[in-house]
């Protein structure tokens, strides 16, 4: 077993903190760091301690904001009477970049998984059935990955919506555009044939 100076542990740790960081990758960037490129490790560091003071997380719609602003919830995007719930932020920033979509969103940072302790508080379920109560939202859009806790949570905040009288909608899985049956595995498969549109 290697035996690395306390520091140096440390920091192999901390850089495996990060997701698909395994012991080696964390080591050659360790090394990386403090042999070749110092100035971008301080550069790092400063950057890092910046974000961790100055980002915290929207109170309306849960997505990275700064300086009290977030430009997902402004007045223009409630008029669209959309919402747009997400389970991270990067999808949310997939529908943004890609999709046209221009209403609001929530973002649950997780999806219900009784087994690991998540349950509807730890996704904000409190904070979204208050914004469904408050008149503004006319579609609730659902985009949850379609796993198993995908569909439980997807199902839950169907009933969430239905409960407040909002429309209820979910994004198409399916077939890839430039996919090849062949190739498609058979739940995803199912899924497109079953939600078949009209031509």
């Amino acid at each position: 077993m290697t035996a690395y100076s306390p520091r140096l542990q440390r920091l192999i740790e901390a850089l495996r903190r990060l997701p698909g960081i395994g012991p080696k990758s964390a080591q050659r960037m360790a090394f990386h760091l403090l042999d070749r490129d110092r100035n971008g490790a301080t550069y790092l560091s400063t950057t890092l301690a910046e974000a961790l003071a100055g980002i915290e997380r929207c109170p309306s719609c849960r997505m990275f904001s700064e300086d009290g602003h977030c430009s997902y919830c402004s007045a223009t995007r409630a008029a669209s009477g959309q919402l747009c719930v997400v389970e991270g932020p990067a999808d949310l920033l997939a529908i943004e970049n890609a999709a046209g979509y221009r209403g609001r969103y929530f973002v649950l940072m997780g999806r219900l998984s009784p087994l690991d302790g998540i349950g509807p508080k730890e996704l904000g379920l409190d904070m979204l059935a208050a914004r469904l109560a408050d008149g503004t939202v006319q579609e609730l859009i659902i985009a949850i990955n379609p796993s198993v806790e995908g569909e439980a949570t997807a199902y839950y905040l169907a009933e969430l919506a239905r409960a407040h009288q909002v429309a209820v909608t979910r994004i198409a899985h399916g077939v890839p555009l430039g996919g090849e049956l062949e190739y498609v595995d058979g739940g995803t498969l199912a899924r497109a044939l079953s939600g078949r549109q009209p031509v």
